[in-house]
């Protein structure tokens, strides 16, 4: 019996783990998608999925210049080389931020506009809709580990109704997590 309870936590242990690498992975892509989303305050990550056409490849922003945020409504970006300046003001213009790039010798300002409740409420709509599509995520991961538990040969119905239960408490913990990262998104956004 301690053989057979061994392999019972080491199962339980394994789809831990398996629920806890994937909803990790999901929930930092989570993250990083609501970064991006605007709030009325500048951060560099608001220009982190932009890429520069330059040295004959395209290389994400941060590798070619310096991003910094002077003050909450400024976006500085100084390059690290001065013949991309142009380059660079092409890459932002065309990612259609909502800001029109200000060159100022080789020096390039993106200055965030006042926020109205209508761009509030479209950003309120993205934030709503990135979680939801983690929470979905999250989902297929529980229906996944749900199939692999109940395949499982040689393990008693109460074993699997225990691993379930565990996995259960653990794929809620990050439909939360998710949740209470959608929330504060959302405050950050309507709040002036």
């Amino acid at each position: 019996t301690s053989k057979s309870n061994k392999a019972k936590i080491q199962a339980i242990t394994s789809i831990m783990s398996e629920i806890s690498t994937s909803c990790q992975k999901i929930i930092e892509h989570l993250d990083a998608e609501l970064k991006t989303i605007r709030t009325g305050r500048s951060t560099p990550e608001l220009v982190d999925g932009i890429f520069v056409e330059v040295w004959g490849s395209k290389q994400p922003l941060k590798a070619v210049a310096s991003i910094s945020t002077p003050d909450s409504k400024t976006i500085q970006i100084e390059p690290w080389d001065s013949s991309v300046v142009k380059l660079i003001e092409v890459a932002l213009t065309e990612a259609d931020l909502g800001m029109m790039p200000n060159v100022q010798g080789k020096v390039i300002r993106l200055v965030m506009p006042m926020m109205t409740d209508e761009n509030r409420q479209h950003m309120v709509k993205k934030v709503k809709e990135k979680t939801e599509d983690t929470r979905v995520s999250i989902r297929r991961v529980r229906e996944e580990v749900k199939k692999g538990i109940e395949k499982q040969e040689g393990i008693g119905e109460d074993e699997k109704h225990g691993q379930l239960e565990a996995m259960e408490k653990e794929i809620k913990s990050f439909v939360e997590k998710a949740d209470a990262m959608g929330k504060k998104k959302e405050d950050e956004i309507t709040t002036i």
